[in-house]
């Protein structure tokens, strides 16, 4: 009974930790209500302005300009990127359209979300959204899985007309991102995240110049791709439980004990 007593202290305690690690995965509500975000945007991938996650950059443009904004995602995070753009008063029907490329420049897919919308003539407004894939630890060289490392969203328009070309625009941007938790995690991981300045990007440094680093902003908590998840927790408790099962199960087809030996005569 003693070893089963042991077991049972060491459920609780794994219990105890496990409960802090899956608070810590939530978003957190004062991180999402920060909107000192950037009031400028780029205009290529190279000057892309970089934006924080939970922050909402804004930008004043022109109708058929290229709007560049970039922003870190590391293993475990599926992205959400929201944008609207405010239309002047008076005109035609315009197709705006929202894109995101990871740190590689390679579009990525989204799984859901009004990409591509058409305003009508006159509308205020128009909103798009993007809901990426779950960014993994690693994948195969050959795939297109979204990586750990820096993300950058192109806004444009599609389609206009001729007297649209030029007139003001105001844009806004935000990212959200949700925390999968260990059902996503794989075994393996980067050696270093996709971002420019780092591993394949040593040329671009080399044509900017030394020292120059192209994107700064990382994770609130660094790098971690995906070194650590909930799921080590949930092994642990699994290898607990499969333990006391098995002490408990030769208790049960053991038996009872035998009788204790008492001395002719006692």
């Amino acid at each position: 009974m003693r070893a089963v007593r042991v077991l049972t202290a060491a459920l609780l305690l794994l219990g105890l930790a496990a409960a802090p690690a899956a608070a810590d995965s939530s978003p957190s509500p004062e991180a999402s209500g920060d909107s000192d975000g950037p009031t400028r945007a780029g205009t290529s991938f190279r000057t892309a302005t970089e934006v924080e996650q939970g922050q909402t950059a804004t930008a004043r443009a022109s109708t058929g300009d290229y709007l560049y904004w970039s922003y870190p995602a590391d293993a475990g995070q599926r992205p959400t990127v929201r944008a609207t753009v405010k239309l002047p008063e008076d005109h035609a029907a315009q197709t705006w359209q929202l894109d995101v490329y990871d740190g590689l420049r390679r579009r990525q897919a989204c799984q859901y979300g009004a990409q591509t919308r058409t305003a009508v003539a006159g509308a205020a407004s128009v909103e798009l959204a993007c809901v990426l894939r779950t960014v993994r630890a690693w994948s195969e060289p050959w795939a297109n899985d979204p990586l750990p490392g820096t993300y950058y969203v192109r806004l444009t328009a599609l389609k206009l007309s001729a007297d649209d070309l030029g007139k003001p625009v105001d844009a806004e941007l935000r990212v959200e991102s949700k925390d999968m938790g260990g059902a996503v995690a794989v075994d393996g991981s980067l050696s270093e995240p996709l971002v420019p300045g780092i591993g394949s990007w040593e040329k671009a440094k080399a044509v900017d110049g030394p020292g120059t680093v192209l994107a700064e902003l990382e994770p609130e908590d660094g790098w971690t791709s995906g070194w650590w998840s909930d799921r080590w927790i949930w092994t642990a408790i699994g290898g607990a439980l499969a333990a006391l099962s098995g002490v408990l199960g030769y208790r049960l087809t053991r038996g009872p004990g035998r009788p204790r030996h008492v001395p002719p005569g006692a």
